[in-house]
């Protein structure tokens, strides 16, 4: 895990903190919303941890739901102060997907599924730039290198000499066979992912075209998991112009199986790495891979 718990990981802590203390009050975000004059939406998105808090919030609310112990709202405003400090991905100006890095930073696991490229924490720098160049044609060079420079940030966690995250990937063999830049770039993409497979806190299985209709089919998806008993698990789900973060329980547990499905259904690591070898001499020799 992470040594320094993030600004990200501080709102969701105190923001489930105040979702229990108006929930023991007994009050709706509706309620709560009326009584200090603002959005249900922003009562929801502090809770939830999407929003930047600050201690005067945190005061109100202490105040609508008549916290009485002041060591308590004491602490709890610290913690918005502290949660309101900016992270390492932050010094690369707006980031669409800021909440995720956040959470990513401080996961001990992280599960995913990717039905049509390689997973951004195992990319190449150049597999990375054709990706963002290709999905943002409308993006300066400014702005391409700076996206490719924060997923390469990104990769550090798996790369740390201490507590790696521990990642478990399944990718689509649409993945390996959709070609991204060149079949150079392709090449050494397959290459990279098959040394990293091969280290012991990473897991990477091929899902075949063989298999058929499976439980992915509705997209990508992960799962992130965290040491700390407090923080709760959480499936990320990508959007064009949005993200979706599941926190429920029955949400979760529902991502998990699904997750577990794919896995059955997927290639065994021996066997994946095997396919990737295969496909990525196809490519060193120029062949097409269909």
């Amino acid at each position: 895990m992470a040594s320094n718990v993030n600004p990200t990981v501080r709102r969701r802590r105190l923001g489930q903190e105040l979702r229990r203390l108006r929930e023991l009050k007994g009050m709706t975000a509706e309620e709560v919303a009326e009584r200090l004059l603002v959005s249900q939406s922003k009562i929801s998105r502090l809770e939830n941890g999407r929003r930047s808090i600050s201690p005067r919030d945190v005061r109100d609310l202490c105040g609508v739901y008549e916290v009485e112990d002041q060591r308590m709202v004491d602490g709890l405003m610290e913690m918005a102060k502290a949660s309101r400090q900016q992270g390492w991905w932050h010094a690369f100006g707006d980031i669409p997907y800021s909440v995720y890095i956040g959470l990513e930073t401080d996961a001990e696991s992280l599960r995913v599924y990717e039905p049509q490229i390689v997973t951004g924490l195992l990319q190449t720098p150049t597999y990375a730039e054709a990706i963002v160049r290709g999905g943002s044609p409308e993006s300066s060079d400014a702005e391409i290198e700076k996206r490719v420079q924060v997923r390469l940030r990104r990769q550090e966690r798996i790369n740390a000499e201490k507590d790696p995250l521990r990642l478990w990937v399944v990718l689509d063999e649409a993945s390996l066979r959709r070609v991204v830049g060149d079949n150079n770039v392709m090449r050494e993409q397959l290459e990279h992912l098959n040394e990293m497979a091969q280290l012991p806190h990473i897991t990477v299985q091929i899902l075949p075209f063989d298999v058929g209709a499976h439980s992915g089919l509705a997209g990508q998806y992960a799962i992130l998991e965290f040491a700390d008993a407090a923080d709760s698990s959480v499936v990320y789900i990508e959007g064009v112009t949005s993200d979706l973060y599941l926190e429920k329980a029955p949400d979760v547990q529902k991502y998990s199986l699904m997750y577990e499905h794919l896995r059955a259904q997927a290639l065994n690591p021996e066997q994946s790495r095997q396919i990737i070898a295969d496909i990525a001499k196809q490519y060193a020799r120029g062949d097409r891979v269909d």
